[in-house]
Protein backbone atom coordinates (compact mmCIF):
# COMPACT_ATOMS: atom_id res chain seq x y z
CA UNK A 1 0.00 0.00 0.00
CA UNK A 2 1.31 3.45 -1.32
CA UNK A 3 1.25 5.85 1.63
CA UNK A 4 2.96 8.90 -0.01
CA UNK A 5 -0.62 10.24 -1.00
CA UNK A 6 -1.64 10.13 2.71
CA UNK A 7 1.06 11.99 3.90
CA UNK A 8 0.77 14.98 1.73
CA UNK A 9 -3.20 14.76 2.08
CA UNK A 10 -2.07 15.16 5.65
CA UNK A 11 -0.23 17.47 4.88
CA UNK A 12 -2.65 19.54 3.24
CA UNK A 13 -4.83 19.17 5.70
CA UNK A 14 -2.92 20.42 9.10
CA UNK A 15 -0.54 22.86 7.16
CA UNK A 16 -2.10 24.45 3.98
CA UNK A 17 -5.06 26.21 5.71
CA UNK A 18 -2.74 27.83 8.28
CA UNK A 19 -0.26 28.97 5.57
CA UNK A 20 -3.07 30.23 3.07
CA UNK A 21 -4.54 32.18 6.19
CA UNK A 22 -1.19 33.87 7.31
CA UNK A 23 -0.79 34.77 3.61
CA UNK A 24 -4.34 35.98 2.83
CA UNK A 25 -4.60 38.19 6.15
CA UNK A 26 -0.68 39.65 5.22
CA UNK A 27 -1.86 40.02 1.41
CA UNK A 28 -5.01 42.08 2.68
CA UNK A 29 -3.20 44.04 5.38
CA UNK A 30 -1.56 46.36 2.48
CA UNK A 31 -4.99 47.63 1.84
CA UNK A 32 -4.51 50.46 4.45
CA UNK A 33 -2.18 52.68 2.06
CA UNK A 34 -1.97 56.02 1.71
CA UNK A 35 -4.53 57.74 -0.47
CA UNK A 36 -3.04 59.36 -3.58
CA UNK A 37 -4.49 62.96 -3.18
CA UNK A 38 -2.86 62.89 0.22
CA UNK A 39 0.29 62.02 -0.88
CA UNK A 40 -0.29 64.76 -3.32
CA UNK A 41 -1.46 67.42 -0.79
CA UNK A 42 1.85 66.66 1.13
CA UNK A 43 3.78 67.65 -2.33
CA UNK A 44 1.90 70.56 -2.64
CA UNK A 45 2.62 72.37 -0.13
CA UNK A 46 5.91 71.14 0.19
CA UNK A 47 6.43 73.03 -3.47
CA UNK A 48 4.06 75.90 -1.83
CA UNK A 49 7.05 75.74 0.89
CA UNK A 50 9.99 76.25 -1.51
CA UNK A 51 8.28 78.68 -3.30
CA UNK A 52 7.88 81.53 0.01
CA UNK A 53 11.08 80.45 1.20
CA UNK A 54 13.07 81.62 -1.99
CA UNK A 55 11.28 84.74 -2.03
CA UNK A 56 12.35 85.43 1.57
CA UNK A 57 15.69 85.03 0.16
CA UNK A 58 15.06 87.05 -1.92
CA UNK A 59 13.62 89.77 0.09
CA UNK A 60 16.57 89.44 2.39
CA UNK A 61 18.85 89.75 -0.47
CA UNK A 62 17.41 93.13 -1.13
CA UNK A 63 17.04 94.54 2.01
CA UNK A 64 20.85 94.15 2.36
CA UNK A 65 21.30 95.81 -0.93
CA UNK A 66 20.08 99.07 0.57
CA UNK A 67 22.50 98.66 3.62
CA UNK A 68 25.86 100.61 3.81
CA UNK A 69 24.76 103.04 1.41
CA UNK A 70 24.13 106.57 3.36
CA UNK A 71 21.18 106.91 6.08
CA UNK A 72 18.01 108.81 5.12
CA UNK A 73 14.66 108.57 6.62
CA UNK A 74 13.21 107.48 3.03
CA UNK A 75 15.99 104.51 2.80
CA UNK A 76 14.95 103.50 6.56
CA UNK A 77 11.38 103.45 5.95
CA UNK A 78 12.35 101.33 2.97
CA UNK A 79 14.19 98.64 5.11
CA UNK A 80 11.28 98.70 7.42
CA UNK A 81 8.70 97.92 4.58
CA UNK A 82 11.10 94.99 3.62
CA UNK A 83 11.25 94.07 6.72
CA UNK A 84 7.56 93.96 7.13
CA UNK A 85 7.63 92.17 3.89
CA UNK A 86 9.72 89.18 4.93
CA UNK A 87 7.39 89.02 8.37
CA UNK A 88 4.51 88.65 5.99
CA UNK A 89 6.19 85.46 3.79
CA UNK A 90 7.81 84.25 7.17
CA UNK A 91 3.74 84.15 8.37
CA UNK A 92 2.78 82.91 5.22
CA UNK A 93 5.77 80.20 5.52
CA UNK A 94 4.39 78.96 9.16
CA UNK A 95 1.12 78.68 8.08
CA UNK A 96 1.85 76.29 4.75
CA UNK A 97 4.30 74.05 7.30
CA UNK A 98 1.45 73.33 9.63
CA UNK A 99 -1.12 72.33 7.12
CA UNK A 100 2.24 70.24 6.17
CA UNK A 101 2.83 68.79 8.97
CA UNK A 102 -0.89 68.06 9.52
CA UNK A 103 -0.99 66.34 6.23
CA UNK A 104 2.11 64.63 7.21
CA UNK A 105 1.08 63.28 10.62
CA UNK A 106 -2.32 62.03 8.54
CA UNK A 107 0.12 60.40 6.52
CA UNK A 108 1.62 58.75 9.34
CA UNK A 109 -1.65 57.51 11.17
CA UNK A 110 -2.13 55.61 7.43
CA UNK A 111 1.58 53.99 8.21
CA UNK A 112 1.11 52.89 11.19
CA UNK A 113 -2.72 51.72 10.88
CA UNK A 114 -0.86 49.65 7.62
CA UNK A 115 2.51 48.43 10.24
CA UNK A 116 -0.05 47.26 13.17
CA UNK A 117 -2.49 45.31 10.25
CA UNK A 118 0.51 43.78 9.49
CA UNK A 119 1.58 42.96 13.16
CA UNK A 120 -1.68 41.31 13.75
CA UNK A 121 -2.07 39.19 10.87
CA UNK A 122 2.09 38.01 11.19
CA UNK A 123 0.76 37.59 14.66
CA UNK A 124 -2.18 35.26 13.67
CA UNK A 125 -0.50 33.45 11.07
CA UNK A 126 2.16 32.51 14.00
CA UNK A 127 -0.02 31.54 16.30
CA UNK A 128 -2.43 29.26 14.05
CA UNK A 129 1.06 27.53 12.82
CA UNK A 130 2.27 26.79 16.44
CA UNK A 131 -1.34 25.07 16.91
CA UNK A 132 -0.93 23.00 14.67
CA UNK A 133 2.70 22.16 14.86
CA UNK A 134 2.23 21.48 18.66
CA UNK A 135 -0.84 18.96 17.83
CA UNK A 136 1.54 16.88 15.32
CA UNK A 137 4.35 17.61 17.82
CA UNK A 138 2.81 15.89 20.89
CA UNK A 139 3.62 12.33 18.48
CA UNK A 140 7.04 11.75 19.87
CA UNK A 141 9.69 10.66 16.53
CA UNK A 142 9.41 6.84 17.65
CA UNK A 143 5.61 6.95 16.77
CA UNK A 144 5.98 8.85 13.71
CA UNK A 145 8.68 6.45 12.64
CA UNK A 146 6.00 3.46 13.52
CA UNK A 147 2.99 4.59 11.85
CA UNK A 148 4.12 4.18 8.70
CA UNK A 149 5.21 1.28 7.01
CA UNK A 150 7.09 3.31 4.67
CA UNK A 151 10.60 4.67 6.46
CA UNK A 152 10.07 7.58 3.72
CA UNK A 153 6.70 8.88 4.52
CA UNK A 154 7.74 8.82 8.07
CA UNK A 155 11.17 10.91 8.04
CA UNK A 156 9.06 13.18 5.25
CA UNK A 157 6.27 13.96 7.97
CA UNK A 158 9.51 14.53 10.61
CA UNK A 159 11.10 17.07 7.71
CA UNK A 160 7.85 18.70 7.18
CA UNK A 161 7.53 19.76 11.25
CA UNK A 162 11.36 20.62 11.17
CA UNK A 163 10.47 22.89 8.39
CA UNK A 164 7.44 24.26 9.79
CA UNK A 165 9.49 25.32 13.03
CA UNK A 166 12.05 27.01 10.35
CA UNK A 167 8.89 28.45 8.95
CA UNK A 168 7.85 29.87 13.13
CA UNK A 169 11.34 31.28 13.51
CA UNK A 170 11.40 33.19 10.36
CA UNK A 171 7.88 34.02 10.94
CA UNK A 172 8.94 35.68 14.36
CA UNK A 173 11.73 37.52 12.59
CA UNK A 174 9.47 39.46 10.72
CA UNK A 175 7.24 40.20 13.51
CA UNK A 176 10.32 42.00 15.57
CA UNK A 177 11.29 43.75 12.33
CA UNK A 178 7.22 45.29 11.82
CA UNK A 179 7.76 46.05 15.91
CA UNK A 180 10.54 47.75 15.11
CA UNK A 181 8.88 49.86 12.11
CA UNK A 182 6.21 50.80 14.07
CA UNK A 183 8.65 51.93 16.87
CA UNK A 184 10.40 54.41 14.17
CA UNK A 185 6.83 55.46 12.74
CA UNK A 186 5.16 56.61 15.91
CA UNK A 187 8.60 58.30 16.99
CA UNK A 188 8.49 60.52 14.14
CA UNK A 189 4.91 60.98 14.48
CA UNK A 190 5.91 62.46 17.90
CA UNK A 191 8.38 64.27 16.02
CA UNK A 192 6.32 65.95 13.82
CA UNK A 193 3.79 66.59 16.93
CA UNK A 194 6.70 68.40 18.50
CA UNK A 195 8.06 70.44 15.08
CA UNK A 196 3.67 71.34 14.60
CA UNK A 197 3.47 72.84 18.41
CA UNK A 198 6.70 75.06 17.71
CA UNK A 199 5.55 76.43 13.77
CA UNK A 200 2.36 77.73 15.72
CA UNK A 201 4.23 78.72 18.38
CA UNK A 202 6.71 81.01 15.55
CA UNK A 203 3.24 82.12 13.86
CA UNK A 204 1.93 83.79 17.27
CA UNK A 205 5.14 85.28 17.51
CA UNK A 206 6.02 86.47 14.02
CA UNK A 207 2.75 88.06 14.16
CA UNK A 208 3.82 89.86 17.34
CA UNK A 209 6.75 91.18 15.85
CA UNK A 210 5.06 92.70 12.72
CA UNK A 211 2.61 94.62 14.90
CA UNK A 212 5.81 95.81 16.53
CA UNK A 213 7.81 96.72 13.41
CA UNK A 214 5.02 98.45 12.08
CA UNK A 215 4.84 100.36 15.58
CA UNK A 216 8.45 101.47 15.22
CA UNK A 217 7.93 102.67 11.89
CA UNK A 218 5.26 105.05 12.69
CA UNK A 219 7.25 105.94 16.04
CA UNK A 220 10.10 106.78 13.57
CA UNK A 221 7.96 108.86 11.19
CA UNK A 222 6.51 110.85 14.89
CA UNK A 223 10.05 110.99 16.16
CA UNK A 224 11.26 112.84 12.92
CA UNK A 225 7.58 114.78 11.92
CA UNK A 226 8.29 112.79 8.57
CA UNK A 227 11.61 115.29 7.88
CA UNK A 228 15.08 114.16 6.59
CA UNK A 229 16.38 117.08 8.71
CA UNK A 230 14.98 115.93 12.12
CA UNK A 231 16.01 112.48 10.79
CA UNK A 232 19.68 113.45 10.32
CA UNK A 233 19.50 115.37 13.67
CA UNK A 234 18.53 112.12 15.53
CA UNK A 235 21.16 109.78 13.85
CA UNK A 236 23.75 113.13 14.52
CA UNK A 237 22.88 112.44 18.28
CA UNK A 238 22.51 108.03 18.07
CA UNK A 239 25.91 107.96 16.51
CA UNK A 240 27.73 109.57 19.48
CA UNK A 241 25.85 107.48 21.71
CA UNK A 242 26.80 104.35 20.14
CA UNK A 243 30.54 105.40 19.92
CA UNK A 244 30.18 106.22 23.78
CA UNK A 245 28.72 102.86 24.82
CA UNK A 246 31.10 100.73 22.25
CA UNK A 247 33.75 102.45 24.30
CA UNK A 248 32.56 101.83 27.59
CA UNK A 249 31.97 98.21 26.66
CA UNK A 250 35.28 98.07 25.07
CA UNK A 251 37.25 99.30 28.13
CA UNK A 252 35.59 96.92 30.68
CA UNK A 253 35.70 94.14 28.60
CA UNK A 254 39.70 94.32 27.88
CA UNK A 255 40.04 94.24 31.35
CA UNK A 256 38.39 91.16 32.20
CA UNK A 257 39.95 89.15 29.03
CA UNK A 258 43.27 89.29 30.96
CA UNK A 259 41.58 87.50 33.48
CA UNK A 260 40.37 84.40 31.67
CA UNK A 261 41.75 81.35 33.50
CA UNK A 262 42.02 78.87 30.69
CA UNK A 263 42.12 75.84 32.32
CA UNK A 264 38.88 76.35 33.66
CA UNK A 265 37.25 76.33 30.16
CA UNK A 266 36.43 73.80 27.53
CA UNK A 267 38.57 72.47 25.31
CA UNK A 268 38.00 74.81 22.19
CA UNK A 269 36.89 72.35 19.65
CA UNK A 270 33.95 72.35 16.92
CA UNK A 271 30.28 71.23 18.46
CA UNK A 272 31.14 72.66 22.21
CA UNK A 273 28.45 74.91 21.35
CA UNK A 274 25.57 74.49 18.71
CA UNK A 275 24.78 77.23 16.08
CA UNK A 276 21.89 79.30 17.26
CA UNK A 277 20.91 80.72 13.77
CA UNK A 278 21.07 77.18 11.39
CA UNK A 279 21.66 78.58 7.73
CA UNK A 280 22.36 81.69 9.54
CA UNK A 281 25.03 83.60 7.27
CA UNK A 282 28.62 84.77 9.20
CA UNK A 283 28.24 88.90 8.12
CA UNK A 284 30.90 89.78 10.80
CA UNK A 285 34.13 88.48 12.36
CA UNK A 286 35.31 88.17 16.20
CA UNK A 287 37.93 90.84 17.31
CA UNK A 288 39.89 93.67 16.03
CA UNK A 289 38.30 93.86 12.48
CA UNK A 290 37.21 96.77 9.88
CA UNK A 291 34.15 96.79 10.74
CA UNK A 292 34.75 97.11 14.48
CA UNK A 293 36.26 100.80 14.01
CA UNK A 294 34.06 101.47 11.03
CA UNK A 295 30.72 100.40 11.64
CA UNK A 296 30.94 100.02 15.38
CA UNK A 297 32.91 103.35 15.85
CA UNK A 298 35.50 101.26 18.33
CA UNK A 299 38.43 98.45 18.24
CA UNK A 300 36.75 95.42 19.00
CA UNK A 301 33.82 93.43 18.03
CA UNK A 302 33.23 90.84 21.40
CA UNK A 303 31.24 87.87 19.04
CA UNK A 304 30.44 86.61 15.75
CA UNK A 305 27.38 88.44 13.64
CA UNK A 306 24.67 86.07 11.94
CA UNK A 307 22.62 87.47 9.11
CA UNK A 308 19.65 85.86 8.88
CA UNK A 309 15.69 87.49 7.86
CA UNK A 310 13.66 89.13 10.61
CA UNK A 311 11.88 86.42 12.63
CA UNK A 312 14.35 83.56 12.15
CA UNK A 313 14.37 81.64 14.93
CA UNK A 314 16.77 81.29 17.87
CA UNK A 315 18.40 78.73 19.68
CA UNK A 316 20.04 77.75 22.74
CA UNK A 317 23.77 76.51 22.17
CA UNK A 318 23.47 74.96 24.96
CA UNK A 319 21.84 73.76 28.08
CA UNK A 320 22.14 76.40 30.84
CA UNK A 321 20.05 78.55 33.13
CA UNK A 322 18.71 82.27 31.72
CA UNK A 323 20.60 85.05 33.67
CA UNK A 324 19.13 87.74 32.11
CA UNK A 325 16.23 88.95 29.47
CA UNK A 326 16.02 92.51 28.63
CA UNK A 327 15.81 95.66 26.13
CA UNK A 328 18.03 98.06 26.25
CA UNK A 329 16.24 99.91 23.50
CA UNK A 330 14.07 101.34 26.46
CA UNK A 331 16.96 103.44 27.59
CA UNK A 332 19.18 103.92 24.83
CA UNK A 333 17.11 103.46 21.49
CA UNK A 334 19.50 102.18 18.63
CA UNK A 335 22.35 102.07 20.70
CA UNK A 336 23.48 98.98 22.36
CA UNK A 337 22.22 95.39 22.06
CA UNK A 338 18.48 95.99 21.80
CA UNK A 339 16.51 92.77 22.77
CA UNK A 340 19.28 90.39 24.44
CA UNK A 341 19.33 86.63 26.29
CA UNK A 342 21.90 85.81 28.52
CA UNK A 343 23.09 81.89 29.47
CA UNK A 344 25.07 80.46 31.98
CA UNK A 345 26.21 76.97 30.94
CA UNK A 346 27.63 74.10 32.68
CA UNK A 347 30.91 74.25 30.68
CA UNK A 348 32.09 77.14 31.89
CA UNK A 349 30.70 79.27 29.32
CA UNK A 350 28.10 82.18 29.03
CA UNK A 351 26.77 83.06 25.88
CA UNK A 352 25.02 86.63 24.81
CA UNK A 353 22.29 86.85 22.39
CA UNK A 354 21.60 89.98 20.55
CA UNK A 355 19.73 92.32 18.88
CA UNK A 356 16.14 90.01 18.89
CA UNK A 357 12.83 90.69 18.04
CA UNK A 358 11.05 89.09 20.63
CA UNK A 359 12.32 86.79 23.78
CA UNK A 360 10.95 83.74 24.30
CA UNK A 361 12.38 82.92 27.69
CA UNK A 362 12.54 84.51 30.41
CA UNK A 363 14.97 85.22 33.30
CA UNK A 364 15.60 81.95 35.16
CA UNK A 365 14.19 79.35 32.82
CA UNK A 366 16.64 76.50 32.66
CA UNK A 367 16.77 75.91 28.58
CA UNK A 368 18.00 72.76 26.79
CA UNK A 369 20.55 72.38 24.16
CA UNK A 370 19.11 73.81 20.77
CA UNK A 371 15.65 74.95 22.38
CA UNK A 372 13.75 78.05 20.87
CA UNK A 373 14.93 81.07 23.04
CA UNK A 374 13.84 84.06 20.73
CA UNK A 375 14.14 85.31 17.02
CA UNK A 376 16.43 87.07 14.91
CA UNK A 377 15.84 91.21 14.68
CA UNK A 378 17.02 94.50 13.98
CA UNK A 379 16.79 95.99 17.87
CA UNK A 380 19.73 97.90 19.38
CA UNK A 381 22.57 98.77 17.28
CA UNK A 382 21.99 96.87 13.91
CA UNK A 383 22.59 98.10 10.79
CA UNK A 384 20.39 94.85 9.51
CA UNK A 385 18.62 91.74 10.98
CA UNK A 386 21.04 89.50 12.43
CA UNK A 387 21.84 87.66 15.48
CA UNK A 388 25.09 88.57 17.56
CA UNK A 389 26.47 86.08 19.58
CA UNK A 390 28.94 87.23 22.16
CA UNK A 391 30.70 83.55 24.33
CA UNK A 392 32.00 84.77 27.50
CA UNK A 393 34.21 82.82 30.28
CA UNK A 394 31.80 82.47 32.53
CA UNK A 395 34.35 83.40 35.59
CA UNK A 396 34.91 86.66 34.19
CA UNK A 397 31.01 87.61 33.54
CA UNK A 398 29.13 90.71 35.15
CA UNK A 399 26.14 92.44 34.70
CA UNK A 400 26.26 95.75 36.22
CA UNK A 401 24.75 99.55 35.00
CA UNK A 402 25.66 101.41 32.25
CA UNK A 403 27.36 104.80 32.96
CA UNK A 404 26.43 106.11 29.60
CA UNK A 405 22.84 106.50 29.84
CA UNK A 406 21.98 102.72 28.78
CA UNK A 407 20.09 101.70 31.85
CA UNK A 408 20.43 99.60 35.17
CA UNK A 409 21.26 96.68 32.89
CA UNK A 410 24.35 96.26 30.64
CA UNK A 411 26.23 92.73 30.44
CA UNK A 412 30.11 92.45 30.27
CA UNK A 413 32.56 90.08 30.27
CA UNK A 414 36.05 88.57 29.11
CA UNK A 415 35.03 87.25 25.63
CA UNK A 416 36.22 84.46 23.52
CA UNK A 417 36.46 83.71 19.91
CA UNK A 418 32.77 82.08 19.47
CA UNK A 419 33.95 79.98 16.12
CA UNK A 420 36.31 78.02 18.36
CA UNK A 421 33.25 76.37 20.08
CA UNK A 422 30.65 76.50 17.43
Amino acid sequence: MNYEPRIMRKFIYWFLPALLYSSFLIHYSFANEIPADLKNAINDKARELQEVNQKIAQTQKELEATEGKGKSLQKEIKQIDYRLRQLDLSIRSSEINIDKLKLEIQSLEYDIGGVRSKIGTQRSGIAEILRTVQKKDSENTLIMLLKHKSLAASLSEIQNLADFNDRIATEIQQLEVLDEELSDKLDLTGDKKSKLELENQNLKNRKSITAEEKNDRQDLLVRTKNQEKNYQKLISDLEKQQAAIASEIEKLEAELRAKIDPSLLPIPRPGVLAMPVPGGILSQGYGATSFARLGYKGQWHNGLDFAAPIGTPVYASEKGKVLEVWNQDKYCYKAAYGKFIVIEHPNNLTTLYAHLSLQAVQKGDEVQRDQLIGYVGNTGYATGPHLHLTVYASQTFRIGSSKINCGPIMPYGGDLDPGKYL
